[in-house]
């Protein structure tokens, strides 16, 4: 078993067909603040989850069953993961 630990990043957006209110608001926000040629906003969350004591792929395996128990919903959100410091 590895000791260093692993970093996961875990990147969650809704999906392009999803309507996405909030950054629709912050878009019209900050067009009413006087930002020109603004042409879209979309907003994510990022997780940064560190394993301790496992290799690369099993983080990449743990992640993966946290995004899938709790961290996104597979028909509205678009999850892309990757390993960080590798």
């Amino acid at each position: 078993m590895a000791s260093k630990s692993k970093c996961v990043e875990v990147r969650v957006e809704l999906k392009p067909e999803v309507l996405d209110a909030e950054a629709a608001a912050t878009q019209r926000a900050l067009e009413l603040l006087g930002i020109k040629s603004l042409e879209g906003v979309r907003m994510a969350r990022i997780y940064e989850l560190e394993f301790k004591g496992v290799d690369a792929k099993e983080a990449r395996r743990r992640a993966d069953v946290c995004v899938e128990k709790l961290l996104a919903n597979p028909v509205i959100h678009k999850v892309t993961v990757r390993m960080l410091g590798t």
